[in-house]
Formats: structure tokens, sequence, C-alpha cells
């Protein structure tokens, strides 16, 4: 069955070519199995609550007649605005129109969140540009830059609220534009196209524009919402969507509603957040968190971005999924939000999840992995800029940026043929990661360190769990020893400047400067760490045997190349560096919207074949005992480059099957 949505229709038809549904909500109640939803171009003011699953076999569609026509929004345009004061106008919104859920009387907050205010998570739109909150009316009409945003133009566009008799009272200052004639917005819904019940599953969304919701904070023991999710369920497909100015999240992939373990940390602050994460993950399993219910999604070829927290967030929900080919850009640039929760895509437990051929950009942080990645891929991304700009000032309750954070997790986890260009590469709080032919042109962060707390002076390690291979179901906890660690024909550029510490930043919080391999030293090699063990003496539980289980466990760094003054790890055999005299470069080039890579590092790589990488050679990871491997289990080979092509019999470092001295970064 095929059910039509016209929005530019008279009145609600009964679905038909000739008398289309004026919304997609009516569609959402009646499509079964099998059925297509063709909704034809206009602004859909509305939230749908798909009502009905899908099956593997016979999936629901909502097809975007034209792509990215049909926009589906939080958002109501506002008129009757008031001049106040200055550049600052006034109109009060009646509060009926926002249901059992006010976004102007509802704060941004909750577990993990570190910011120094608490906005609302509504939001006040000029002409598709979000304002900024102020926390005073006074504020407001200063209508000053933030010296935090990545985007301080914006920034003298603010806007204030506050509640008068069953009114939402919002002032605006619109630096000298006359709301009147102009776009505004606020938005009103807190989700567009978001189940409100879960196990509504095998759902396609495509082509659509989705924008403007009052999101809530989503960290991973607490439920987590999008303003697009498929709300714990499976098999659903996002594709060729553009998502923006989401108030906190764009895309969820991520947790229930779990009563019990809601924000616990921040209601009740008696257990810790940690410990309240592996409660998450075990009454997961209780709530029938398993593959063949929950997760294997795909997330393709969407254009997100201006979303404040997150542009895909997934804590358990998004196992099994596939994130591939999408472009991210501008997330928490306002600066309005902060937390432990914020990235291009922030994924909790993202096992056996594909994250690839990705273009991530300008944001706080690029990929964040934290718990569990086991069997994660991430591969073939371009990432680039995801560091505080120059102008930009870090403020307390800022995160870390880099372009890829892997955190607490045991692996396997794998990061391949992706061009880094942010000052911090990769940030390893973890161990069990296989790095292999990357452009690294930052620096490695938290090597050894970012897993444990210090509590009163005693050290109070973070377990985290670990699964049976390509499954949800728990095989154990441990904390994390870090090493365990293979990093193979990479090649590693000295691209930034040395900086000293700020004054007025604590120098633990600030990252190091340094790049390449040598950060590893102190770790020892396979063959060091296994003579630990005297395995050619008897048996014994002597002290000498049981303190090495808590060592550092061993890494292998081989077939690597080091420009500009980037420097290798003290026990790595092969490899090449490069003499400071070569001046290496690695530029992005925007050309007419499309991105290319400019470099001359290939000059001298050329000539430094390296063997073919694949699972024999990467062995498994220790705590899992599971081996370096595809999703589906069977054996990987890099025998492929950043663009999919075959690198041959033998190869050369870094992500390019061929040198050459410009790359168009397109796939």
């Amino acid at each position: 069955m095929i059910y039509y949505v016209d929005q530019n229709t008279k009145s609600q038809g009964s679905g038909t070519k000739d008398h289309p549904f004026l919304t997609i909500s009516a569609a959402a109640k009646v499509a079964k199995p099998g059925d297509e939803v063709l909704v034809f171009p206009g602004v859909y003011r509305e939230y749908v609550d798909p009502q009905n699953a899908g099956t593997e076999d016979a999936r629901i569609t909502y097809r975007s007649v034209e792509p990215l026509k049909a926009v589906i929004t939080g958002a109501e345009i506002v008129k009757g605005w008031k001049k106040y004061k200055g550049k600052t106008w006034v109109v009060e919104i009646d509060n009926g129109i926002f249901g059992a859920y006010n976004p102007y009387e509802t704060r941004i907050g909750g577990d993990w969140y570190f910011w120094h205010r608490h906005p609302h998570t509504g939001c006040v739109y000029l002409n598709d540009v979000a304002l900024y909150e102020t926390d005073d009316l006074e504020s407001c009409l200063k209508g000053e830059k933030d010296i935090s945003s990545w985007e301080p133009e914006n920034s003298i566009y603010k806007w204030y609220c506050e509640q008068k008799d069953g009114k939402t009272v919002i002032y605006a200052n619109f630096q000298g534009k006359d709301p009147n004639k102009q776009k505004v917005e606020i938005n009103v819904r807190r989700n567009c196209f978001f189940p409100s019940k879960t196990g509504v599953g095998y759902i396609t969304l495509s082509g659509f524009t989705v924008n403007k919701a009052a999101t809530t904070w989503a960290p991973p023991a607490a439920f987590q919402d999008g303003m697009i999710g498929p709300h714990w369920s499976r098999g659903w497909i996002i594709e060729d969507c553009e998502v923006s100015h989401s108030r906190c999240c764009g895309i969820s992939l991520g947790k229930y509603l779990d009563p019990e373990n809601d924000h616990y940390f921040t209601k009740f602050r008696v257990k810790s957040p940690t410990q309240m994460e592996r409660d998450a993950v075990c009454r997961g399993q209780y709530h029938g968190w398993l593959r063949e219910n929950i997760g294997s999604h795909i997330v393709r070829r969407c254009h997100i971005h201006h979303c404040e927290q997150t542009g895909i967030v997934g804590r358990m929900g998004g196992v099994f999924s596939i994130i591939e080919d999408n472009h991210i850009h501008n997330i928490n640039n306002m600066m309005e939000v902060g937390g432990a929760e914020i990235a291009g895509i922030k994924m909790h437990a993202a096992i056996d999840v594909i994250m690839r051929r990705n273009h991530i950009h300008h944001c706080t942080m690029g990929i964040w992995c934290d718990w569990q990645a086991q069997g994660t891929i991430l591969s073939q991304n371009f990432l680039h800029d995801n560091h505080t700009p120059a102008f930009a000032k870090r403020i307390p309750g800022t995160i870390m940026s880099q372009d890829i954070f892997v955190e607490v997790s045991h692996g396997p986890t794998i990061v391949d043929n992706n061009v880094m260009l942010s000052k911090a590469s990769l940030r390893l709080a973890t161990e069990g990661v296989a790095v292999v032919n990357n452009l690294i042109c930052g620096t490695f962060q938290a090597i050894g360190e970012g897993t444990d707390e210090m509590v009163s002076g005693k050290n109070q390690p973070r377990y985290t769990p670990y699964h049976f291979p390509h499954r949800t179901e728990v095989m154990g906890f441990m904390s994390i020893l870090h090493g365990d660690d293979r990093i193979y024909n990479n090649i590693f550029v000295q691209k930034w400047p040395i900086e000293k510490c700020p004054e007025d930043e604590r120098p633990e919080f600030f990252d190091k400067q340094e790049a390449g391999t040598f950060i590893f030293d102190e770790y020892p090699t396979y063959e060091e760490w296994i003579a630990s063990f005297h395995l050619d003496e008897p048996m014994s539980y002597e002290h000498r045997i049981m303190e090495k289980h808590f060592q550092h466990l061993p890494v292998w760094i081989n077939g690597n190349v080091y420009f500009n003054g980037a420097k290798a790890w003290a026990k790595e055999e092969n490899k090449l560096v490069v003499g400071k005299s070569f001046k290496a470069r690695a530029e992005v080039l925007e050309k007419d919207g499309e991105y290319f890579l400019s470099t001359n590092v290939y000059e001298k790589v050329k000539d430094f074949p390296c063997g073919i990488i694949n699972t024999d050679i990467l062995g498994k990871a220790f705590q899992p005992d599971q081996r370096f491997e595809n999703t589906d289990g069977s054996d990987i080979l890099f025998s492929y480059d950043y663009y999919g092509a075959d690198r041959g019999v033998s190869t050369i470092a870094g992500p390019f099957a061929e040198g050459k001295s410009e790359y168009s970064m397109k796939q």
C-alpha cells in the first residue's frame, strides 16, 4: 500500500494520491509492514509518532518525494513581536501550545553535565540561525559577543525568557532586524520523528529535512532522545536526510527510559555515575538488550550539523549498526552546553558498529566511542578542525577535543585508513586498539591515563564490561590495564606547533603537544610481557606473578613513518624517520564545496614499502579474547585504502595506496 501526504492539500484526506493526508502523523497511524508513505514538499510542523513496526522482510518506508523538500520541524513561526528596548523585542506565547512539555520551563542538565549554566531546551531562530540564550534580561539587551563561541559573529543575537500568568515571555535581541518582517521561529516540540513507545522497528526515513527540536540532555544512564530515533528497536534506516538545529541531539540510537536508573546520580547522588552505567548494562540485559531485539540500524548519506550535544548519540541501542557516508559538522559550536557526552558521533557500547567514510569537522569532538567499543570499526573517515579555534576561549567545563576518542573499552577496536588532521588525533584512554594505515597529524592523548578516579588519595579503578564476541551478553568486567594496542603502517606528522600550557589552565587538563608513538616507550613488547609470568618454571601463587596481572599490556608498533620531528616508539624496528629539513605539510582545501587534501608526505613515503596487515598479524584483544576481525567474524585484510581501492601485494604507509600531492576527499 502506498499512502500520500501533501501539506498543501485543503483538508485531511484518506491517503490516496487524489485525496492525500494533510499530515505525516495521519499516515504514521495506519502504515503497516510493507507500506510506503510518500510525502510531497512542504513544511510539516508536527511530531510524527510511528505507531506500527515493519518487519525485516517488509519495512515501512517514509520517503520525501523530492529530496529534502519535505521538512519535519519542531518549531513554529512567531509573529506579533513588539519593540521592547533598543534592539530587543518581546512576545508573549500562551503555554497551551506546548502541551505537557514546555521547553521554556525545561532546563538542560543531568548526569555527566559539567557546564556552568543550564539553558532551556527551547530556542529562538532567526532565518534558520539559532540565537544565544542569556541568563538575564540585561545580557540580552547588551547583545555582546560570547568569547567561547566558535561562531562569534552569530553570538551577538540573544534571547531571554520568563514565565508570567500562564505565558512564556520571550525577549530577543535581533540586532536591528524587524522580527515581524523576518522568519522567526521557536521550537515547541521535543522530537520530530521518534516513536513514543519502544520496539517500533524496521522503519526507513528517506530524504527529509528535519530540524529545530527541543531535545533533552542525553547521558548514557538515562533516556536518550533525539529529533529522529528508533527508540530502542531494531533495523531502522535513516538515509539522505538533512538534520540540524537540535537543542541537544540530532539522531538518537540510544537508550530507553528505565525509571529506576534515569539520571540516578543527579537525582540521588548516593551511587557514582560510573556504577550506574554498569547497572544500565546489566539492567539492559534484563530488559531484552540482545542482538535479536535491538540495533542493526543504518544511518547513511545524511548531512548533520548545528546540534549542540551530538550529531548522533547512542548508548546500547546502536549495537551492530552502520554509520556511513555522513557529513557531520558544527556540533557544540555555540558552547551553550557542556559535559561528557558531546561529539559529532558519541556512542556507548558500539559493539560491532561500523563508522566509515564520514566527513566530520568543526566539532568539539569528532567520534567518541565510550565503553564497550568491542568489534567497533572506524574506517576511511575524514576528520579535521575538531579543536577549539584560536579566537575562542576554552572555559571550565569545556570537554577535550580530538578527532577520535576511545574510552575505557577492552577492544578489539579498529581504526584504519582515516585522515586525522586536528591538533589531537587519538585519545586512547582504553586498551585493545589497532591503528592501521592512517594519516595522523595530531597527537596521542590519555595513553596510560584517564580511566580511573583518585578519591581521597586512593585509586578507584573504573571496571567496564566486555562481551562474548559479536553478542551483547556480558562476559566479564575488568579495569583498564592500558596497552594491548597495535600501531602499523601509519604516517605521523608534527603538523601543529608545540604550545605551552596557559597560566589560567590546569596542566593536567592541557593536552600533550608532541606527535608520534614515543608515548608508548614504557610499554613492553609481547616477549617482555609474557616472560614476566615465568611460564618455564613450576606454577606458583607468588606475589611476583600475581602483581603482573595488573601491569601494562604489551604493544606492537611497526612500519610507521614520522615527519617534522614526530617521535617513534623506542622499540620500533621497521620505521622511517624523515629529517626535519623536509617540511611535511597536510592541508585541507575547499573548492566549490568539495574538499581536498594537499600534502607532500608521499614524496618520502612512496619509497618505504610496507606489508599488508591482517587478522593473523593483529591477533586477539586480551580481555575478551576476541580477534581483530570483521563484524561478521571473518578475517579482516587491510588490502583496501581510503577510497576502497586495492593496495596490491604490498603497500605504503598511510591511508592512500597511490602517492600523490593532492587527493579529493570525496569517496
